[in-house]
C-alpha cells in the first residue's frame, strides 16, 4: 500500500522509535493478510485453530491470568486540568502519563512486529464515521480489530493525505499488572495502552475511541456517542421504529439487541432487527431527529450465561469466524462455558490451561469454572440472523425512543415514560442497579450508572449532563425517553416479569406512546401504562403480577431520592441546575401524595 499521509507516517515511525519492532507491517485488510496471520499465530500458540468442520473459521485464545477485564484502576482521561475529567474518571497530567507510559513502551516490541491498523468506526466515508490508526504488536489484536471495525487499504483511501484520526498505541509489553496502563488524551486525539492483552483494553477501537474519546469529540462537535445497543421494531404493518437502550452490566443488553419475538407476537407479524448491541453514535440530521449509527462492526459478547434460552441469536451468530477467549476447550478441538448449551463436557482445558474436569475444587474448596466469567466472543456483525438492513447506511437510522434501564428488585416499575426531554435526562442520570450475587461487593447494593456511562465518559460528567441538556434543544423532533426494569421481584424474591423475548411487550407499549396510540397515567414519576395496554395475551402470568409491576411505593421512592442525592453531591457547582430543579420535583410530587 502507497501511504500519502505524511503526518501519519510520521507518527508511525516515531512510535516505532520508541517501541523498538524488528518490522512494520502495515494492514491492508485481505483474506491473504487474514490467512498468513492465523498461520503465523498459529505456529507460537497465541491462538489455537478449533475444529474446522464443526467451528469453521473460528479459533481460541487465552489470555494472561491476571489479565482478564477491563482494569478500570488503570484506566485514566489524562487532560491539562483534573476538573476537565471530573470526579467520576481516573486523571493524571498529559505530560506525566507519556513519561510514565513511555518508560513501559520504550524497546517493548523488540524482537516483534509493530502492526499498524487503519479502521473506520462506522461505515467507511459515512459523515458520522470516525477514522483510527492503531499500533499493536498482537496478531490476536488485529484478528479482533477485523471484525469489530472496517479496516485496511478503503479506510486509508478515505483518509487521503491530511484526514483526522485517532492515534492508537498499544504493546503486550511484558503483560505486568504494576506496568499496565490504559491512557485517554482526548486533548490530542490519542490513546495508549500497554501491559495487557485483554481485548477490552487492546481493542482501542472499542470503549477506549467509541465511547470515551468519542464522547468528548461528540460534546465538542454537537453529536452522542454513547453506550447503546441500536434495535429496530417492525410491526404487523411493516412501519419500522428504532430504539437506542442503556444498560449497566448484567441487566441483557445483547440478549435485548438480539430479541427474538415471542410466538403470540411472532404470529402476528412483529419482526426484531439487530443494528448494534454496545455503542450508539447519534447525531441531528437535515430532518431534524436524531439518526443512529453503529460505529462497530461485530460483537465482543460474554459468553457464560449466552445459549438458547437467553439468546439463540447470538447462539447462531457464533458458529463460524469467531475467536473465542477463555472459555473452555474441550479436547474435541471446540469450546465449552458454564450456563451454555448443553451439559458440561466429561473434560478439557480451561481458561488458565490447566486439566479441567466438572466438580473440581480448589483448596478453599471453590468450585473451578472451565470458562472464566468474563469470557468472551468475537463475531461478525453480519452472521447474526436478525442483522438489520440498515446497518451499512451512512446515516444509520431514526431514534423514535431512548430508554434507560437498571436491575433494580423492588423499587422501579416494570416501564415508564419521562414527561419531557429535560425529565428524561433527569431519569438517565439517576440510573442505577443493584449488585447481584455474582458480582463483586455488596448483594443489593445500588450502584449509580448515569446513561450506563459512569466508566466510559471522556469528560466531566456533569458537563455530559449539560451536553445532554443542549442536545435536546438541537434535535427538532425528540425522541421520547422511557425507563424499563425487567428485574421486579414478589416477596419471595420471584422475578415478576418473565423476560427474554417477552420484553418485546413493553417495547410495543413503548412504540405506540412514541406514535401517540396509547394513552398513559400520568404519576410523581412519570407516565406509566395503563395495565390493559401491556399485552400478555398467551403469557402465563397471573394478572396480580402486572400490578404489582407497575406499582410505585411512596416511601422507597423517597429513600432513593436521598440516596440520589448523596450521589448527586459529587458533582458539586457542575450539576446542572436543570438536575437539580427536576429532582426537587420528584421529591415534591410525592411529598403532596397522601
Amino acid at each position: 500500500m502507497k501511504i500519502i499521509h505524511n503526518r501519519l507516517k510520521a507518527w508511525v515511525e516515531e512510535m516505532a522509535r520508541m517501541c523498538g519492532p524488528d518490522k512494520i507491517i502495515w494492514i491492508d485488510g485481505s483474506d491473504t493478510e487474514k490467512s498468513r496471520l492465523e498461520k503465523e499465530a498459529f505456529s507460537t500458540g497465541e491462538v489455537i485453530q478449533l475444529d474446522q468442520n464443526k467451528l469453521p473459521g473460528c479459533v481460541y485464545h487465552r489470555t494472561a491470568i491476571n489479565d482478564v477485564a477491563r482494569t478500570e484502576n488503570l484506566t485514566l482521561i489524562c487532560t491539562k486540568k483534573k476538573e476537565e475529567a471530573g470526579p467520576t474518571n481516573n486523571w493524571m497530567a498529559p505530560e506525566d502519563a507519556y513519561k510514565k507510559a513511555g518508560t513501559y513502551f520504550k524497546g517493548a516490541m523488540k524482537g516483534r512486529k509493530m502492526y499498524v491498523i487503519p479502521f473506520s468506526m462506522g461505515p467507511v466515508g459515512s459523515p458520522f464515521s470516525k477514522i483510527g490508526i492503531e499500533l499493536t504488536d498482537s496478531i490476536y489484536v488485529v484478528l479482533n480489530m477485523r471484525i469489530m471495525t472496517r479496516i485496511g487499504a478503503p479506510v486509508l483511501k478515505v483518509l487521503g493525505a491530511d484526514g483526522e484520526f485517532t492515534k492508537c498505541l498499544h504493546s503486550k509489553a511484558d503483560l505486568d499488572i504494576n506496568r499496565r496502563l490504559i491512557l485517554h488524551f482526548p486533548e490530542d486525539n490519542t490513546i495508549w495502552s500497554v501491559g495487557s492483552g485483554y481485548g477490552g483494553n487492546v481493542l482501542l477501537s472499542k470503549k477506549c475511541l467509541g465511547l470515551r474519546i468519542a464522547s468528548f469529540l461528540a460534546r465538542k462537535e454537537e453529536w452522542m456517542a454513547e453506550h447503546m445497543l441500536i434495535l429496530g421494531i417492525e410491526k404487523p404493518d411493516g412501519k419500522i421504529d428504532y430504539v437506542a437502550a442503556a444498560f449497566p452490566s448484567a441487566c441483557g443488553k445483547t440478549n435485548l439487541a438480539m430479541l427474538i419475538p415471542p410466538e403470540g407476537l411472532k404470529s402476528k407479524g412483529y419482526k426484531v432487527w439487530t443494528v448494534g448491541d454496545d455503542i450508539a453514535w447519534m447525531r441531528v440530521d437535515s430532518d431534524g431527529a436524531l439518526w443512529a449509527i453503529n460505529p462497530e462492526n461485530g460483537f465482543f459478547g460474554v459468553a457464560p450465561g449466552t445459549n438458547t434460552k437467553t439468546n439463540p441469536n447470538a447462539i447462531k451468530t457464533v458458529g463460524k469466524n469467531t475467536i473465542f477467549t477463555n472459555v473452555l476447550l474441550k479436547d474435541d478441538k471446540t469450546v465449552w462455558w458454564e450456563d451454555g448449551e448443553g451439559d458440561a463436557p466429561s473434560g478439557g482445558t480451561d481458561w488458565k490451561g490447566n486439566p479441567w474436569k466438572p466438580g473440581m475444587k480448589d483448596k478453599d474448596g471453590k468450585v473451578i469454572t472451565g470458562a472464566h466469567p468474563n469470557a468472551r466472543f468475537t463475531a461478525p456483525i453480519n452472521q447474526c440472523p436478525s442483522l438489520s438492513y440498515r446497518v451499512e447506511h451512512h446515516h444509520g437510522v431514526p431514534i423514535s425512543a431512548i430508554i434507560f434501564g437498571g436491575r433494580r428488585a423492588h423499587l422501579a416499575p416494570l416501564v415508564y415514560e419521562s414527561f419531557n426531554w429535560q425529565h428524561g435526562v433527569y431519569v438517565g442520570a439517576s440510573m442505577a442497579s443493584e449488585r447481584t450475587a455474582a458480582q463483586f461487593g455488596k448483594q443489593g447494593e445500588v450502584r449509580r450508572d448515569p446513561m450506563a456511562m459512569l466508566p466510559f465518559c471522556g469528560y466531566h460528567m456533569g458537563d455530559y449532563f449539560k451536553h445532554w441538556l443542549r442536545m435536546g434543544k438541537i434535535i427538532k423532533k425528540q425522541p421520547k425517553i422511557f425507563h424499563v426494569n425487567w428485574f421486579k421481584q414478589n416477596k419471595d424474591g420471584k422475578f415478576l416479569w418473565p423476560g427474554f423475548g417477552e420484553n418485546l411487550r413493553v417495547l410495543e407499549w413503548i412504540i405506540d406512546r412514541c406514535n401517540n396510540k396509547v394513552d398513559a397515567v400520568k404519576t410523581p414519576i412519570g407516565y406509566l401504562p395503563n395495565p390493559k395496554d401491556i399485552n400478555i395475551t398467551g403469557l402465563d402470568m397471573p394478572k396480580e403480577n402486572l400490578e404489582e409491576l407497575l406499582k410505585i411505593d411512596k416511601d422507597e421512592w423517597l429513600e432513593d431520592i436521598k440516596n440520589l442525592g448523596e450521589f448527586f453531591k459529587k458533582f458539586d457547582k457542575k450539576l446542572p441546575k436543570e438536575i437539580e430543579k427536576e429532582y426537587t420535583a420528584l421529591k415534591e410530587r410525592f411529598n403532596k401524595q397522601k
